[in-house]
């Protein structure tokens, strides 16, 4: 017999006893013999199994397992700030004796969380990205399974762990604005994905701030590909932009690439700066002006969050975490 598959019904066949009576063994609540709970836990000994985590989720019919659903449709740019993520929920879960299972789901194909949730595999969820209209989070709420977000959600009664990216946002434009640089152009990605509308709206209250607006010509939304991001570095500069402001590293990464291909000189001819840092802007030469959040804490607050939950404790509804304004060589 497997770890894996062990039931109540497994041990109870096994020696012959009622499986109430094996709960209760587990439990150690009810009425029991001594010797009957001596065997029963001598057993699970016996198999190498971990009795205070098997006989826990036994017990108390629990998996002691959580889901972490990872997008399908992440770059290779992306991937620091999962593995961070991830880091941070596994140092949480371990202490608290559960484990993680990894779910990939990639806009409404959600065949993986399903069958996750209909098999009862986990106890609870931990979602690393938010969509303005989000499958997954309907899904959850109409199966009562305890989730929280990685990012915000502007549907009601979610849970939410999130960086305050409006307000760094505001600010490191606001910045910008201050330093001269009235023609910024904005590079974002997909408008669907809430952070990058997020991001979006602190840029507009920077703006509205000065008495400005942001000029139409120079936003590009939507940039999918190295291509629409080289297109739109291309028309930036054509437009005699003083700036690009990149929405993330991956973004910001493209966009250098392109200014090295057509060897426009940053900061001289023309400054540039990222809504996010990671390791992939680490050596670029210059140094890249930024915003700086810790993933790692976006992990642990969000797995302590969840863990509130499925324990049946009051959680705070939203948590926003800070960040900072990183002005360096790019921006001079």
């Amino acid at each position: 017999m497997s770890e894996k598959n062990i039931t109540i019904s497994d041990v109870a066949e096994a020696l012959g006893v009622s499986k109430t009576t094996v709960s209760r063994a587990i439990s150690g609540k009810g009425r029991i013999g001594e010797a009957t709970r001596k065997r029963v836990l001598e057993y699970i000994d016996k198999y190498d199994y971990k009795p205070n985590v098997i006989a826990k989720s036994l017990a108390q019919s629990k998996t002691f397992n959580i889901c972490v659903v990872m997008p399908g449709d992440y770059a290779l740019v992306d991937l620091p700030f999962f593995q961070e993520a991830i880091m941070g929920i596994q140092e949480i879960a371990g202490m608290m004796e559960y484990d993680i299972l990894l779910c990939i789901g990639s806009g409404n194909d959600m065949t993986g969380l399903t069958r996750i949730i209909k098999n009862g595999k986990v106890d609870g969820v931990i979602l690393l990205r938010t969509m303005i209209e989000d499958p997954q989070i309907t899904f959850l709420q109409d199966k009562g399974i305890p989730f929280v977000t990685a990012g915000s959600s502007r549907y009601k009664n979610v849970k939410q762990i999130d960086h305050d990216h409006k307000s760094a946002c505001r600010e490191l434009t606001s910045i910008l604005l201050m330093r001269g640089m009235k023609k910024i152009a904005i590079l974002g990605g997909n408008e669907d994905i809430v952070v990058n509308k997020t991001r979006l709206s602190g840029v507009e209250e920077a703006y509205e701030q000065f008495g400005m607006q942001i000029n139409k010509e120079l936003l590009f939304m939507n940039l999918e590909s190295r291509a629409f991001v080289e297109k739109a570095v291309d028309d930036a500069l054509n437009r005699k932009t003083d700036c690009i402001l990149c929405m993330d590293d991956g973004i910001c990464s493209q966009a250098m690439g392109r200014l090295r291909q057509r060897h426009v000189k940053v900061p001289d001819e023309v400054k540039i700066a990222s809504f996010y840092n990671s390791s992939v802007l680490e050596n670029n030469v210059p140094t890249i002006t930024s915003l700086s959040f810790d993933a790692k804490e976006l992990g642990i607050k969000a797995c302590k969050n969840l863990l509130h939950q499925i324990e049946g404790e009051e959680t705070a509804e939203r948590t926003l975490l800070p960040y900072e304004v990183v002005l360096k060589e790019s921006t001079q």
